[in-house]
């Protein structure tokens, strides 16, 4: 019973997750198709719109891609964080032997593509891209994944997606340490000081959703003005999010016997197409303790993801992803060489060497019901780096038109062979098992 409770949330945010990757598929050639139209100096005028409020003494303005960039992406950040402290926690990653082949499996596809990156790069003026080829799509990947139907083994999704998850701790990191600059201290401490808060009422389970908003609209504004990217306080707040119920499902089944007794004996025999007060009393009664019950975490998890997935991410692919192919267009070839060489043989080496590297020294071991082949066939479907990767593509080349056109074919390049070949591999993998299984019988 546990273990179906257990996969049931994940089941359906495989689910959304794919329908996300198809849907993130469509924006993305459609931002591609407005930007080689005629269409393509209004749309991009929209995205350089800006929007904000001013006064004497505070200033946010921005253009509406940045409100995009900085803020809805500070929202994805922010469900990312509470994905992965509820897989630290309660899920895939709660054990070092659960987690061991995905850690290994997302160290693999972080080193060996940042290596690639600067064996391939002569141009010092690019060199802050190497971030790019680390990332991992999740909604992409698991989309391709899904494809695939049932002859992929849920154990292959789960391992995917907690190899994911681990990869987004790094790229989280990674943006924080290495893209970020001129920072001020002393916004920064005072965001620190009220997180701090969060986590001290959080620890003593005390949390609203209110006051999350306030506090993190605040600490948002804080890391905008101190000069760390702001997303990472996205992360930073789901930490602050409490996991454990107030009162477990036990004592709420007992509140709910007795609340649907009282409401038995008060029911309105008038036939009024109204309740009595005592009814309104007890149907509030029950909407307290349902709240009490549910996990601060989940709640904020499951309202938040459909959201995320399909609006956030993709107005993001919408107004990211658009390339203006022209005669007259400048493109630095190597950069897009590099980055597609990077994503597409850089993860594959690095996650299938470190895997099988972890196996062999029986540190991991295989998911259940799958074989090396498989693994290898998700290798090569995480060079789809997509979201991630032009996320710090924008924040590695600022406002470099050249490059980061040039990033950008080089992810879509590298994610969509990395996507068809990591796809045909995956089949090839399935069909011979299946065909081991009948020989078997």
């Amino acid at each position: 019973m546990k273990k179906k409770q257990l996969l049931n949330p994940l089941q359906k945010f495989i689910k959304a997750e794919s329908f996300s990757g198809i849907l993130l598929f469509f924006t993305m050639a459609l931002a591609i198709i407005i930007s080689n139209s005629p269409l393509r100096e209004h749309f991009s005028s929209i995205w350089d719109c800006e929007i904000g409020i001013k006064s004497d003494n505070f200033k946010l303005v921005k253009p509406l891609i940045l409100w995009i960039n900085d803020g809805l992406m500070a929202i994805f950040f922010f469900l990312i964080g509470l994905e992965i402290k509820r897989e630290i926690l309660i899920g895939e990653l709660n054990s070092l032997k659960k987690a061991s082949l995905p850690i290994f499996a997302a160290i693999g596809g972080m080193i060996i593509p940042v290596a690639f990156f600067f064996l391939l790069n002569s141009n010092p003026e690019t060199s802050n891209g190497w971030g790019i080829s680390m990332a991992t799509d999740i909604a992409f990947t698991l989309a391709i994944l899904k494809l695939l139907g049932k002859k992929a083994p849920l154990s292959l999704k789960i391992f995917l997606t907690a190899f994911a998850i681990i990869d987004d701790i790094g790229a989280v990191l990674v943006i924080a340490l290495f893209y970020t600059s001129n920072i001020s201290w002393s916004l920064l401490l005072i965001a620190v000081i009220l997180l701090l808060i969060l986590y001290v009422l959080s620890f003593l389970k005390i949390h609203s959703k209110f006051l999350l908003l306030f506090f993190g609209i605040a600490i948002w504004v804080l890391f905008l003005k101190s000069g760390v990217h702001p997303t990472i306080a996205g992360i930073m707040l789901a930490f602050a999010v409490p996991i454990r119920q107030r009162i477990n499902e036990f004592k709420y089944a007992e509140k709910l016997k007795e609340i649907i007794q009282r409401l038995t004996i008060s029911i309105n025999t008038n036939n009024l197409p109204v309740l009595t007060k005592s009814q309104i009393a007890e149907i509030d009664n029950l909407e307290d303790w349902t709240h009490r019950v549910q996990s601060p975490l989940q709640q904020l998890e499951h309202r938040l993801h459909n959201w995320v997935a399909f609006l956030i991410m993709p107005v993001f692919a919408l107004s990211n992803a658009g390339v203006s192919f022209s005669s007259n267009m400048v493109i630095d070839l190597p950069l897009t060489i590099n980055l597609a060489i990077s994503l597409f043989i850089g993860k594959t080496i690095g996650v299938s060497l470190f895997s099988l590297i972890s196996i062999k020294l029986k540190l991991a071991s295989l998911p259940e019901g799958t074989n090396f082949k498989h693994v290898i066939g998700i290798a090569i479907l995480s060079g789809v780096g997509f979201t991630m990767s032009l996320f710090i593509g924008g924040l590695a080349f600022g406002g470099n038109s050249v490059f980061i056109d040039s990033a950008k074919i080089g992810i879509i390049a590298g994610s969509t062979i990395s996507g068809i070949v990591g796809y045909i591999i995956l089949r090839l993998a399935s069909i011979k098992k299946k065909e081991v299984v009948k020989s078997e019988k």
